[in-house]
């Protein structure tokens, strides 16, 4: 191989590198200004009547993180750490055209909704959670290992109250356990972020990166409990 067909390589490799990451500018700068359809919040809201216009805004804010996150696992396992965002995806969903087409500008590619697995044990995070901590602090600029606060994601639910909905603390070390283990009000942060090395956002690709599961109730008053359902990734 000749010395002009090595650069002509490496300049080929370059030029790919470079369109992907304006790519992916494009694509990140289509989820941050996508318009959804007020007829979708709508329907959110009256599955939830509780929430308020301040509070559907917030949940449009942690749905766009979501997708934001998806993006960055570079086709990884993201799972869905809260049940109000889930519900609005579920509600995205139906609306087969725009959904398709927000995924073809948005994430590259079509984003699949597939039911999680519950955790090995309530400390124990699978990679689709750790994975979804780890990108969601990225975009917040928190520090995964010591996070001086939750990201909107991982904290929607127990912010709005909803019911049946996720509940998460920074740190649990010293409260109160129920049966299964987990810490109520809520799993502990620190436990997803370094159960197995917080650095960076790879890890497996493998399709059983779920979480959380339980039936304990917060003790927040808003009736979110510690686990619940929920979904991710592709």
């Amino acid at each position: 191989m000749t010395t002009q067909t090595i650069f002509f390589i490496i300049a080929l490799m370059l030029l790919a590198y470079f369109w992907r990451k304006e790519q992916q500018k494009r694509e990140l700068n289509f989820i941050e200004n996508y318009k959804f359809s007020p007829v979708l919040i709508r329907r959110v809201k009256e599955q939830h009547d509780y929430l308020i216009d301040a509070d559907m805004r917030k949940v449009v804010d942690a749905t766009r993180d979501y997708f934001y996150i998806c993006n960055q696992a570079k086709g990884k396992m993201v799972a869905m750490p809260s049940e109000i965002v889930d519900v609005f995806w579920h509600e995205f969903l139906l609306f087969t055209r725009e959904y398709q087409e927000f995924c073809k500008k948005g994430i590259g590619r079509f984003l699949h909704h597939t039911p999680t697995e519950v955790m090995k044990s309530p400390t124990s995070a699978q990679e689709g959670i750790k994975r979804a901590w780890r990108l969601a602090c990225a975009k917040e600029g928190i520090n995964p290992k010591n996070p001086s606060k939750l990201p909107l994601l991982f904290a929607i639910d127990k912010r709005l109250n909803i019911k049946g909905g996720f509940s998460y603390q920074l740190n649990c070390k010293g409260n109160p356990t129920s049966a299964n283990g987990s810490s109520c009000g809520g799993y502990c942060a620190t436990d997803i972020g370094c159960a197995s090395g917080c650095g960076g956002e790879s890890g497996s690709s493998s399709g059983d990166g779920g979480f959380f599961g339980g039936s304990d109730s917060s003790s927040d008053g808003g009736g979110s409990s510690c686990g619940g359902g929920g979904c991710g990734g592709d």
